[in-house]
């Protein structure tokens, strides 16, 4: 491992003194793209969905991965050598609860049990994800209502075991994600393409989030509970009346129809030519609203780009692959050609983070509880040098100019003063097993080459431990 020595540098230094004092910085990464091992565990749709040929992009699958289940000492002191106040990870489903029903297993129990008491030993609060995507197989999927109360059991179990040593639970990660990648467009597992007809499962999402609150509360879970969802501002292309109408749709499929649930307990009005299209959210059931609308200690931001929206079907390219149905939808994405992109070609538009947050504001007012930016990072294409190091200046650029934009966002003046923001995490610890595309994209603070399973940190990893190491008390 490279040594890392670099000097503090001045950048580090001015960012360092903007962060609060008590404002939580970590890092963040989910159980099926980092854990490996899957012959120990129960199988879940992304070991199905990834046994199909086409599906992944490079034709791997989540069998080893980083192999984080044998190697969690070494990375946890890799945190620990980056300074980090908390760790955000996920409790893999169905290595706890191998086909979602019955008692926890053994095994998996005594894995969480020693990776939670190596971050205790270093200091490193656990922000724990109950569900980041890794639905077990045997289960229905989000379209049946009952993987909803499965997820509840599941979330009690998980609760009564490990609350001793859990800061914070967040319940489910990027529901919006589940149902657009998963059940819209069919660019990831369970791989159903089936557009509108997919809203199911928002409901059924949102149902087991608020069954998740209620068990960890019954559980009497010490920790804070929250959930955490992808948030785009969305833009139309033009100040065409189509594109406005078709802005507004995407906005309400991408980000209002999850948060509106759960903070104000009721889902968003459709405008009259669009009212169709919410078809399967329309009539809900009242006790199911107010399951879903639980007091919550704190909302999760995961912040990646803004969406800018056209009328008219488009080529079907989404920001996380081709995907056929996109060319069957209203309405489609406009290329954002005026920001440099990542390796994923995502526009990089550090100050749409503050538009954002600003958009909660005004949405939510005081129903929005305290935030944290809980995913924020970029891939690009990392090398190794000749002299083992891995230089990312794009990535040191990329998580400072967002952790700027933010920390000016909620300050006096900014577009979103008056939110609470209490914290940030970086995407990811590691170079990882990035879904659909496989190990194509890396997103890492540390490199992994994914044939040693070496860990290497990057040129960011040296920079964020200065800029931590620089806070002021």
């Amino acid at each position: 491992m490279p040594a890392l020595t670099p000097p503090v540098t001045a950048d580090a230094l001015t960012l360092a003194h903007r962060i609060p004092p008590g404002f939580v910085m970590g890092t963040a990464t989910a159980a099926a793209q980092i854990e490996g091992m899957r012959t120990s565990a129960g199988r879940s749709v992304w070991d199905d969905f990834a046994a199909q040929p086409g599906h992944v992009l490079d034709g791997s699958d989540t069998s080893v991965t980083c192999d984080h289940v044998h190697r969690y000492a070494d990375d946890v002191a890799l945190m620990s050598e980056l300074g980090i106040d908390a760790y955000r990870f996920s409790f893999a489903w169905p290595r706890l609860q191998p086909g979602g029903t019955g008692a926890l297993d053994p095994s998996g129990v005594d894995f969480y049990d020693r990776m939670l008491d190596e971050l205790a030993a270093h200091g490193i609060a656990a922000f724990a994800t109950l569900y980041h995507w890794d639905t077990p197989s045997e289960l229905g999927g989000w379209l049946d209502r009952d993987t909803a109360l499965r997820f509840g059991d599941f979330a009690s179990l998980v609760g009564e075991r490990f609350a001793d040593r859990v800061s914070h639970w967040i319940t489910l990660n990027e529901p919006a994600t589940v149902t657009l990648n998963g059940y819209a467009l069919g660019i990831h597992a369970p791989g159903e393409a089936l557009l509108f007809d997919a809203l199911p499962t928002v409901h059924h999402q949102l149902l087991g989030h608020g069954l998740a609150v209620q068990a960890l509360r019954a559980a009497s879970v010490p920790g804070r509970i929250g959930i955490t969802n992808s948030h785009t501002p969305v833009q139309p292309a033009t100040e065409s009346a189509e594109d406005a109408v078709m802005a507004q749709l995407f906005d309400m499929v991408h980000n209002r129809v999850f948060a509106e649930p759960v903070l104000l307990g009721r889902y968003p009005d459709a405008p009259a030519e669009l009212e169709a299209m919410f078809g399967a959210l329309g009539n809900t059931d009242a006790a199911d609203l107010a399951t879903i609308h639980q007091p919550l200690d704190f909302y999760g931001l995961n912040y990646y780009m803004p969406s800018r929206i056209a009328a008219g079907p488009g080529s079907g390219d989404s920001p996380d692959g081709s995907a056929e149905a996109m060319s069957d939808l209203p309405f489609h994405l406009v290329d954002i050609d005026e920001y440099p992109r990542t390796g994923f070609g995502w526009p990089i538009a550090p100050e749409h983070l503050g538009t954002a947050l600003g958009e909660l504001r005004d949405r939510y007012g005081t129903a929005l509880p305290p935030v944290y930016i809980t995913e924020n990072g970029a891939s690009f294409a990392d090398d190794v040098a000749a002299d083992g190091t891995v230089h990312d200046p794009e990535r040191v650029a990329f998580i400072a100019q967002h952790l700027n934009a933010a920390l000016d966002a909620v300050s006096p003046g900014g577009v979103a003063e008056g939110v609470d923001l209490r914290g940030y995490f970086v995407w990811s610890l590691l170079d990882n097993w990035e879904w659909a595309a496989g190990f194509t994209q890396r997103f890492g603070l540390v490199h992994v080459d994914f044939d040693t399973l070496e860990r290497t940190p990057k040129s960011s990893f040296r920079w964020l431990r200065e800029v931590l190491a620089a806070r002021k008390a």
